[in-house]
């Protein structure tokens, strides 16, 4: 799998990533496999959070692989904190305490990048600053991102941050494109000229953050997946007859979508099925035309103005 380059970093991976939450759910081997298969087909950037699974999914992830081998050196480890029970959390304390709980539970002496997981209204950036210094000092942690985070919280952070931040996690998929709509209706009234996170497309691209989209089969937010979906009869028809032109499934079409886009976004995939992961990661290798990108759009129920 060709590799990308992550934000302003030297750190270098797999187009696509692998998101854990869902690993708590697996028996060691069965993780095992799906790290292997992951690995196997160029995916080395695997997505974790303190809170997946109650920290189990990254406890089940270090129990299928010996993080103390070669293997380490092979794999960027991206784990967030931030979100509590009822709350978000971005203080000095949470965020030391939360890295001690992942690293311990991964077995591993760092993470290559920490995210802040949800934005915190009461959030000081200047304790966040001091938290980042400490980290990446011990050599806990060696880069430093966000997720969901609208431009003007990111130059926040920004002010007292001395450490780069690389990547910006945020949810897009062909059914959910707020990050590109505003873009196509500016100087409009429809709803879909509402910008709805501040540009934060062109941003990140302006300041050489990687977008990574988490959820790139899902409508809506947690609504479930809309590939296959038969309420989507439109999208899928289309994805299905591109996918049989390219000779993949319509997951690698989905996802060969995301990365058709110039922004060079990463996709964040969920799967543990060992066979759908090798056949998303096909998409790496697909060449949507720009007539077939923009129809998958339209297929999708948006309007061009």
């Amino acid at each position: 799998m060709t590799k990308i380059k992550l934000g302003t970093s030297n750190l270098q991976t797999g187009k696509i990533s692998l998101g854990c939450m869902r690993m708590d759910k697996l028996s060691k081997n069965e993780a095992a496999k799906v790290i292997h298969s992951s690995m196997e087909a160029g995916i080395d950037l695997f997505d974790h959070a303190d809170i997946y699974g109650g920290g189990e999914s990254e406890r089940v992830f270090a129990g299928a692989v010996d993080l103390k081998s070669g293997v380490r050196d092979k794999m960027v480890i991206q784990s967030k904190c931030g979100i509590r029970k009822g709350s978000f959390d971005f203080s000095k304390e949470h965020i030391l305490t939360s890295v001690e709980g992942s690293l311990n539970r991964l077995n591993t002496d760092y993470i290559d990048i920490l995210l802040l997981h949800r934005p915190d209204s009461l959030m000081e950036p200047e304790e966040i600053a001091e938290a980042f210094t400490k980290l990446k000092q011990s050599g806990k942690v060696r880069h430093f991102g966000v997720s969901n985070q609208n431009p003007m919280q990111v130059e926040l952070l920004k002010k007292y941050i001395k450490e780069d931040l690389i990547i910006n996690q945020l949810q897009f998929s062909l059914l959910h494109t707020p990050m590109i709509d505003a873009g196509f209706n500016v100087n409009m009234k429809n709803d879909s000229s509402i910008v709805h996170d501040s540009n934060i497309l062109e941003y990140s691209r302006l300041n050489d953050m990687t977008i990574q989209a988490w959820s790139p089969f899902q409508h809506g937010m947690i609504e479930g997946a809309f590939v296959g979906n038969k309420d989507f009869p439109e999208v899928n028809k289309k994805l299905q007859e591109i996918a049989a032109e390219k000779g993949v499934t319509d997951s690698a079409i989905a996802i060969a979508w995301i990365l058709r886009h110039p922004a060079t976004i990463q996709p964040v995939i969920g799967s543990m099925n060992p066979t759908r992961i090798q056949d998303i990661s096909k998409a790496v290798d697909v060449k949507l035309t720009r007539q077939e990108w923009y129809e998958l759009y339209l297929a999708a129920g948006n309007k061009l103005p």
